[in-house]
């Protein structure tokens, strides 16, 4: 299942009318995850540094209630990143174009705009020339307002997120029986992302983490990537694919041999842990409750210190979405709301273990994708 063109126009819509709620005349979206939610156009795949170009900073979309969105694009943008196809009605700017010129009859277009709303990625340069071209305007952050949106997935939705599920499931099932003596978090790392792209993941979702937590710290970020994994390491995965722009985020722990001491009553409680959140993630609960639920059998446990992070988070076009499962967020659920639950109880000097799934709120608590 795809993102139909009548999904994006509705979602459009939906924006238009939040847009006049709050007296916005516009909202600026540069290329992200929002744009992609709005229009359709697909990010680029994530880089260590920033893809330059001549007018970069004039990339991006005005959307306004009761029209049509007015892009404007450096034209390498559009030949190296668009397949040499604009978007109807878009301004291209060439190498040797006037980028000012451009964005201003792009602004102007709107009306007049004096009350705008911009995407929390917007280059500063961008908003300076903006208030050159409306210096009285008022602008604010506009991403959590399309958050609003993004946040109860559609059916075509949640059909992608299980898809980038399935594919991480089935990678950890390739990959575990290679959790032997002798292989590095390095070789593992090369494993998953490897069974992710044969199974038809875009890209990894975010970047691969694999490691061990005792008296031997195995990291698949640091020097010692490249150590042997010894007979007793507990390896715990953090991994994630992409389809169709949709993001996964998966975890398990595979122990390398005999379990260590304590490790087995240790993945009861977490698993416990893992099954209230799931049963608490209910519409009208509170996102803090939530996370509280998941929190309450490791606590009881005596863990308590060993989970060290939130329950889980927000995902869907990016891996980590608002709003968290977590002690600050008062968000109250709703219905198709998609997030991780993902807990996890590492004890130093003696083992880490971890497990994370992708749930879906329900009326009768949270659905494994």
């Amino acid at each position: 299942m795809t993102i139909s063109e009548q999904e994006y126009a509705a979602r459009r819509e939906r924006l238009g009318s939040l847009l006049e709620e709050r007296r916005l005349d516009a909202i600026f979206v540069p290329p992200s995850s929002d744009l992609e939610y709005l229009t359709g156009i697909e990010r680029d795949l994530p880089t260590f540094g920033n893809i330059s170009y001549a007018h970069g900073w004039v990339a991006g979309a005005f959307l306004a209630p009761g029209r049509d969105p007015v892009y404007v694009l450096p034209r390498m943008v559009v030949v190296f990143h668009l397949d040499g196809v604009p978007p109807p009605g878009a301004l291209v700017v060439n190498e040797d174009g006037d980028g000012r010129a451009a964005f201003a009859d792009a602004v102007r277009s709107l009306g007049g705009p004096r009350r705008i709303a911009l995407g929390q990625r917007t280059w500063a340069e961008t908003v300076v020339e903006l208030l050159g071209v409306v210096p009285d305007a008022q602008l604010s952050e506009g991403s959590a307002i399309v958050n609003e949106l993004r946040r109860v997935k559609s059916d075509a939705e949640r059909a992608l997120l299980a898809s980038a599920c399935l594919l991480a499931r089935e990678t950890m099932d390739a990959v575990a029986p290679k959790v032997i003596p002798g292989v590095s978090m390095s070789d593992l790392v090369e494993d998953v992302e490897h069974e992710l792209r044969v199974r038809g993941s875009r890209c990894p979702s975010f970047p691969t983490h694999i490691f061990t937590w005792g008296e031997r710290r195995l990291d698949s970020g640091s020097a010692t990537a490249y150590e042997p994994l010894h007979e007793g390491d507990a390896v715990l995965f953090d991994f994630g694919g992409v389809v169709d722009g949709y993001c996964s985020d998966f975890g398990r722990t595979i122990v390398c041999g005999e379990a260590p001491a304590g490790y087995e009553d240790a993945a009861r409680t977490m698993l416990e842990a893992q099954e209230a959140g799931r049963a608490a993630a209910k519409p009208g609960v509170l996102a803090r409750e939530v996370n509280t639920a998941c929190r309450a059998p490791i606590e009881a446990a005596g863990l308590g210190e060993g989970f060290r992070h939130r329950m889980g988070h927000g995902i869907g076009l990016d891996v980590h979405e608002r709003p968290f499962l977590s002690v600050e967020d008062e968000t109250p659920l709703e219905a198709g709301m998609t997030f991780t639950d993902e807990p996890s109880i590492l004890v130093d000097d003696r083992f880490g273990i971890r497990v994370e799934d992708v749930i879906e709120v329900t009326e009768t608590g949270g659905r494994i994708l």
